[in-house]
């Protein structure tokens, strides 16, 4: 089977990584982990964006050059990813060199096609999302042009120039097609703005600009420099080592990526000239683009102007790294608006790990420990009516959520268990049995262990650390971690228990 490739959008470097990069990355960690741990073949990659007019502004104010700027803040991203747990393999910059010469090679080969023509450009342009926009995307309202991004709404600068263009117009017909064929463009409900915009008519775009000097040159006539978003998209081939005409490297191999996952800011981008590009090329589009929504904080969008931006390393700093991860993919649904509060997570934190999750834990191998000291000779008889066997048949359920990118879903699905083993748990009152019928409480145990084995196989994507922890305390210390819900049912029988300290303390 083909490798399962994964990728985020490349994150630009004009200032510090905060909450929306955690959340998307994280996401696409979580997918390449459920994927990994079913046995398929995956690669993530994420990287940084690192050309374009707001880095050298961004330098500029601090004093140094663009790359140093860029080196800087790329650097903080690789260190937030390590610090989140996300395991990416491959990390691309748009100012490594493999990235630039493939960048220089497909706009070669595309203006040798013909897809790419000189011209003169004038219309108006957005510093701020480094997006052009025509006049009629753009009207005149009170006399003034300003950003048709409802997020953005900020002047335009009216731009005349000489340009390079790229023929975005000649494929609308071919991407109307990819649209119509259900999948590419994830979830549902935001493929109707894609399509809407195609049908409406599509124009050729600028490709290039004379007065923005930090980016890859025009081959063959540096007086150009290539348009910032032409140029990001194209690493998620050029990191696998793309070359028109003929692939070295992964490409072969890993190509068409299975799913980029993007914010919605930069849903048109992916859905309409990235693949647009790949079809000029003769290369076959991603099986999906999937944008999810966006985090505002207490009810207000983040921003620079209101100071709310959400620096992970101080949630996590309270929280830990698992209750944040967990939080993101927990709150609300992958795909739609999300609010962020510190309260909302210490109330989930509560009640849901250190409750729900934590609690059951301790309390089984508290029980473990004290009625039959420690032992775990067998595991349950799973052609009899033991939770084990009900647990595990939910496995499908959680697999479907999880290839649709439903993480809120499939964490409903665990959690939906973990409160069946609580039902259980004081159903049975094994504390009670004890002192009458102590046999009967034996086989309890040992379902109690192997259906928490089984929940924390399935938590993992979620919560590495917890789901490592879990085992460990639950006798499984000497195999591979986690254990999948295959192999608990039909592996090895395990150690003895080993009580730790409370997986999630609350938090007052």
């Amino acid at each position: 089977m083909k490798p399962y490739y994964i990728t985020t959008p490349l994150y630009y470097v004009n200032a510090e990584p905060h909450i929306g990069h955690a959340y998307t990355t994280v996401a696409a960690d979580v997918l390449a982990r459920f994927m990994r741990a079913r046995g398929r073949e995956t690669h993530l990659l994420t990287g940084t964006d690192e050309h374009g007019a707001k880095i050298a502004e961004a330098a500029s104010a601090a004093g140094i050059s663009p790359q140093a700027w860029a080196d800087k803040i790329s650097g903080s991203f690789r260190e937030l990813w390590k610090h989140l747990d996300v395991r990416h393999d491959d990390y691309i910059r748009t100012t490594e060199e493999r990235h630039k010469a493939c960048v220089a090679a497909v706009f070669s080969a595309l203006k040798d096609s013909g897809d790419i023509y000189k011209g003169r450009y004038s219309g108006f342009y957005c510093l701020s999302c480094e997006s052009y926009w025509t006049d009629k995307e753009a009207p005149e309202i009170e006399g003034k042009r300003k950003c048709p991004n409802t997020e953005c709404r900020r002047p335009l600068q009216l731009v005349e120039e000489e340009s390079y263009f790229f023929r975005l117009s000649k494929y609308q017909e071919r991407l109307t097609e990819l649209y119509k064929k259900g999948m590419f463009l994830q979830p549902s409900n935001r493929a109707n703005e894609i399509v809407r915009f195609v049908e409406r008519g599509l124009e050729d775009i600028s490709i290039s600009r004379t007065k923005v000097k930090w980016g890859i040159p025009v081959p063959g006539d540096p007086e150009h420099t290539i348009y910032v978003w032409f140029d990001a998209l194209i690493n998620y081939v050029s990191a696998l080592g793309f070359q028109p005409g003929g692939s070295p490297g992964r490409f072969n191999d890993l190509w068409p990526a299975e799913v980029h996952i993007v914010g919605k800011e930069i849903y048109r981008f992916h859905a309409v000239i990235w693949p647009a590009m790949l079809m000029a090329l003769g290369v076959e589009p991603p099986a999906r683009v999937f944008a999810h929504g966006w985090w505002t904080v207490s009810g207000k969008k983040m921003s620079k102007s209101l100071g709310n931006f959400i620096d992970p390393r101080e949630v996590t700093r309270e929280f830990g790294v698992d209750a944040f991860r967990y939080f993101l993919m927990r709150e609300v649904p992958f795909g739609n608006d999300g609010d962020f509060s510190i309260e909302a997570l210490r109330k989930r934190y509560n009640a849901e790990l250190a409750n729900d999750l934590g609690n059951l834990l301790s309390r089984v191998l508290e029980m473990v420990d004290k009625y039959i000291q420690g032992n775990l000779p067998k595991r349950p008889a799973l052609e009899e009516d033991f939770k084990t066997s009900q647990i595990a048949k939910r496995s499908p359920e959680i697999a479907a959520a999880m290839e649709r990118l439903a993480f809120s879903e499939a964490l409903e699905i665990i959690w939906s268990c973990v409160r069946l083993l609580n039902e259980h748990v004081n159903a049975t009152a094994p504390w009670k049995l004890f002192k009458t019928d102590p046999d009967k409480v034996k086989p309890i145990l040992f379902d109690l262990v192997w259906s928490l084995r089984i929940i924390a196989g399935w938590i993992e994507p979620f919560m590495p650390r917890t789901a490592a922890a879990m085992q460990a305390q639950l006798g499984v210390r000497q195999f591979p971690m986690p254990l999948t819900p295959e192999e608990v049912l039909h592996g090895p029988n395990g150690d003895r228990i080993q009580k730790g300290p409370p997986l999630f303390p609350r938090k007052t």
